[in-house]
C-alpha cells in the first residue's frame, strides 16, 4: 500500500452516473491500508463541486479541468478536510462548504459557509445537505438529486475485504469486514445522542436516492436506500 504523500495519479476518474466522478488514495487508518474517496459532482450550470478532496497530483488537478471549472469544495466533517487546503490555494474563487467546528479546528482556512443554515443558491434543486445531529464528528451527508446518488464520509464504510492479517483482524472485530457498516469504534465514541442521530438518519432515508457512494470503499450502485437502511438498523 502506497503512502498518500508520495501517490502519483495513475488511474483515470471512474464514472459512476451522469455528472458524478469518483476518485481515492490510498490512506492508513489505525495501521489498515484503506481508501479515500473523492467525489466531483457538475452543477446544472456546467461547474463542479469537490467532495471530500484528496491529494493533488498535477495529473489529477488537469483531468478535473477538462470536466468543468471548481466552483466549491465540501469538507464533510471533522476527519476528511487534510486536502481541502491545497485545492482552496488552486482555486481561490471557489466557495467552501464545512461542518460546524471546522474553521476552530482549520484556522488556516479561508471563510467558508458553515453548516446547513445558509443556503447555497448554486446548490438550489441539485444539492442538498443534512447535518447528522449527535454525531461528534458534524458529518455533512449530501443528496445529488440529479443521479439519485447519497455521499457520506464516515456515516458508514464499505472497505470489502481488505488485504493483510491486521486489517482483516480489525475490520471483522469492529463489524465492517465484506460488508457495509460503521466501525463499532466508532459507534461506541463518535455518538453524542443516538436519538438525535437516529431522526437525522430518517431525514435522510426520506430522500430519493438508490446509490451511495462512502467516504471509505467502493460505492453501492444499487437497492443503497436498502443497504444504508442495514447497516444503520443498530441506531434504533
Amino acid at each position: 500500500m502506497r503512502d498518500s504523500a508520495s501517490y502519483r495519479h495513475e488511474v483515470p476518474l471512474s464514472t459512476i452516473a451522469e455528472g458524478v466522478w469518483v476518485d481515492a488514495d490510498p490512506v492508513r487508518i489505525v495501521g489498515m491500508g484503506l481508501t479515500a474517496t473523492m467525489t466531483v459532482l457538475r452543477l446544472s450550470g456546467g461547474e463542479l463541486v469537490l467532495h471530500s478532496p484528496i491529494s493533488m497530483s498535477d495529473e489529477r488537478r488537469a483531468e478535473i479541468d477538462e470536466l468543468g471549472t471548481v466552483s466549491h469544495l465540501i469538507a464533510p466533517n471533522l476527519f476528511h478536510h487534510r486536502w481541502i487546503g491545497e485545492w482552496a490555494a488552486a482555486y481561490p474563487s471557489a466557495r467552501l462548504h464545512v461542518p460546524p467546528g471546522l474553521p476552530k479546528k482549520r484556522p488556516d482556512l479561508r471563510a467558508a459557509r458553515v453548516g446547513v443554515s445558509e443556503p447555497e443558491p448554486a446548490f438550489a434543486g441539485v444539492i442538498d445537505f443534512e447535518l447528522v445531529d449527535g454525531f461528534r464528528l458534524n458529518e455533512l451527508a449530501v443528496l445529488y438529486r440529479p443521479a439519485g446518488l447519497l455521499i457520506v464520509a464516515d456515516l458508514v464504510h464499505n472497505v470489502g475485504r481488505p488485504d493483510g492479517a491486521w486489517s482483516k483482524f480489525y475490520t471483522r472485530a469492529m463489524g465492517f469486514y465484506d460488508r457495509v457498516a460503521l466501525s463499532r469504534v466508532i459507534r461506541w465514541t463518535a455518538f453524542s445522542d443516538s436519538s438525535a442521530a437516529r431522526h437525522s438518519v430518517d431525514r435522510l432515508l426520506a430522500w430519493k436516492f438508490d446509490r451511495l457512494i462512502v467516504g471509505h470503499g467502493a460505492p453501492v450502485l444499487a437497492d443503497a436506500k436498502d443497504v444504508l437502511t442495514g447497516a444503520l438498523a443498530w441506531l434504533r
